[in-house]
């Protein structure tokens, strides 16, 4: 068994000339009382804090989570395959640079990404190294940090999930809480402000060497159509390890101010709800906390995606609520017609491939989508869902046959009888129509795209 495993460790030779391992933190995980959230009265890290960031245990699980990660190569070209070899070969160097506080950074790679609604997003990609970097310095200042935050905080944090935040919302509608300010922040990676939150890394990091290294990172500039712009006095780039981190330190100024409040919030990154009883008290909340987040945070907030209104009109990572008094969870509208768009796209007949090959690509899909959305309590709506996407691969099958006597023959191989496959066939009525006609369904029952192990979305228990 000891030789099994030896044999499957990776082997980090890059490692062999660290001299002696930095302590490691306390495993303890005791959460401090809310009383003692600000961030003037934490305790501050090590003053060798760079010493841990280097050490090697931390160095191999970091660079086993860039391999993990995968993702596309930064500016330089290197990929993540490329990596272990490239330290190999020149990590003495990129330690020395560490330890003195010189290392460099390389500009991030621009590229745009849809949104899960309108427009693009915008990603900076960092050179493998710098991820490589950036992971390492992450696990070491989580491991201190993360036991601080809010109790009510749940993005990008180890062991808590978007799941768990939307069961906290239900239970704060249902404890009577039936009006939610929904806080929008425009463009919030676009718009941190890089001294205020050197400011707040500063008030418990004392090793300077860490400090610079994550200003360096800040101010790596941007390559964008082949020219680098210069760096900015703002903003965190989506796409590096460290930034959903930084992120995080921020708006942990805004979970202490509701902490101190009293109020009743959840805040997933920088999606953040309030709980109140009462339309006017959730004004009252929704102004205060605007000025306090201009003014405290130099962040705007989004006036027009922001607002104050019932559970069951607003979306919360993808959900929704029922209006019940003990409300269920429900897919948003927006996560619906999300769906059926990709469906759409699959199942749209513009390349020459079998229901077998739409089906396979299909499950993949759904396999991801069910992984996050089967959390949905109202299982009537995933029951329409499913019969909309059987009926779409019906038409995809109709529309296949193309002429009338294929499809007669076609009908008939599958047990149907003669006059209804000639009424069908012969019918002037649409493919949508005629997918949820009786011919049809007895042609493909949901038990044929069960055999072609098509998932499905209702699991009835």
């Amino acid at each position: 068994m000891g030789r099994k495993r030896r044999k499957n460790q990776i082997k980090f030779t890059f490692l062999v000339e660290d001299k002696g391992e930095a302590q490691r933190a306390t495993g303890e995980r005791v959460e401090l009382p809310m009383a003692k959230c600000k961030t003037e009265t934490s305790k501050q890290l090590p003053e060798k804090l760079m010493e841990e960031i280097c050490e090697r245990e931390n160095l191999r699980r970091a660079l086993k989570r860039v391999k993990k990660n995968k993702g596309s190569p930064g500016i330089d070209g290197m990929t993540v395959e490329e990596l272990q070899g490239y330290l190999c070969e020149n990590w003495l160097a990129i330690r020395k640079e560490l330890m003195l506080g010189n290392y460099k950074t390389k500009p991030v790679k621009r590229v745009e990404i849809p949104k899960i609604g309108k427009g693009l997003r915008k990603l900076g990609i960092p050179c493998v190294l710098d991820r490589f970097v950036q992971q390492a310095t992450l696990q070491v200042i989580q491991r201190y940090w993360d036991r601080e935050f809010s109790e009510n905080s749940y993005g990008f944090r180890p062991k808590r999930s978007a799941h768990q935040a939307i069961a906290k919302a239900q239970k704060y509608i249902e404890e009577g809480n039936r009006f939610v300010v929904d806080i929008d922040l425009e463009k919030f990676f676009d718009r941190v402000n890089h001294d205020k939150l050197m400011g707040l890394l500063a008030q418990r990091i004392k090793d300077n060497r860490v400090l610079k290294l994550i200003r360096e990172f800040l101010n790596a500039g941007v390559m964008e159509n082949g020219l680098v712009k210069p760096p900015s006095e703002e903003g965190t780039p989506q796409g590096g390890p460290l930034s959903p981190l930084l992120s995080n330190i921020v708006l942990d100024v805004l979970d202490c101010e509701l902490e101190r409040r009293e109020h009743n919030f959840v805040r997933y990154a920088d999606d953040c709800n309030i709980y109140v009883k009462s339309r006017r008290a959730g004004k009252r909340v929704m102004a205060n906390l605007t000025k306090f987040i201009t003014r405290k945070l130099k962040l705007k907030v989004n006036g027009q995606k922001s607002a104050v209104a019932r559970p069951w009109k607003r979306k919360f990572l993808g959900f929704s609520f029922t209006q019940h008094v003990q409300p269920k969870r429900r897919l948003a509208h927006q996560s619906i017609e999300r769906f059926k768009r990709k469906i759409r796209v699959i199942t749209k007949r513009t390349k020459a491939k079998s229901i077998e090959d739409v089906i396979k690509e299909l499950s993949n899909y759904l396999h991801g989508w069910l992984g996050y959305y089967r959390f949905c309590q109202t299982q009537s709506i995933l029951h329409k869902m499913e019969r909309w996407m059987r009926r779409r691969l019906r038409c995809y099958i109709w529309k296949g046959w193309k002429r009338g006597k294929t499809r007669f023959l076609e009908l008939r191989k599958r047990g149907v009888g003669k006059a209804l496959a000639a009424q069908t066939a012969g019918s002037a009525c649409g493919v949508w129509r005629l997918s949820n006609s009786p011919a049809l369904n007895i042609a493909f029952p949901n038990s044929y795209f069960e055999a072609l192990k098509l998932p499905r979305l209702l699991v009835i228990t």
